[in-house]
């Protein structure tokens, strides 16, 4: 059972997936900062200032809030569309990421390919032999 597991670790496809999952979680952090620190501002800049973190509609509850954290924090019953509208930006640019880095993938894989890739030889044709034997078979009918 031991030599199985090993054999199931050893194997290419789990390996790919434990590193594509790590550097997964790495890049969230970097993806995360991107939305945060720069896209958010510039958001922000353009409809006027507002901040879409701290968006939210008091459902229940009594009392005015500067933050969502406050309210969170009070137990009061927040509707967070800020938030929402936060994880589809995220989602967006991370999508938009990772299909500008397969479609570069693709690209490197097409180039090797072409390159390993032997180049067709033009079709031979009969050798001086196999002539020489179609003329001596034609000569004998």
């Amino acid at each position: 059972m031991l030599k199985e597991f090993k054999d199931f670790i050893a194997k290419g496809n789990v390996m790919d997936m434990a590193v594509g999952i790590i550097i997964g979680a790495a890049f969230t952090a970097i993806v995360k900062s991107m939305v945060g620190d720069l896209i958010n501002p510039i958001i922000g800049l353009v409809i006027g200032g507002i901040d879409f973190s701290n968006m939210f509609w008091l459902m229940a509850g009594e009392g005015e809030y500067a933050s969502l954290t406050e309210a969170r924090e009070a137990g009061a019953a927040v509707f967070a569309y800020g938030a929402f509208i936060m994880a589809v930006i995220n989602f967006l640019i991370i999508a938009a990421v990772v299909f500008m880095l397969v479609r570069y993938v693709n690209k490197v894989k097409d180039a090797a390919a072409k390159e390993e890739a032997p180049a067709e030889e033009a079709p031979a044709g009969p050798t001086q032999e196999e002539l020489l034997a179609e003329i001596r078979d034609l000569l004998k009918k």
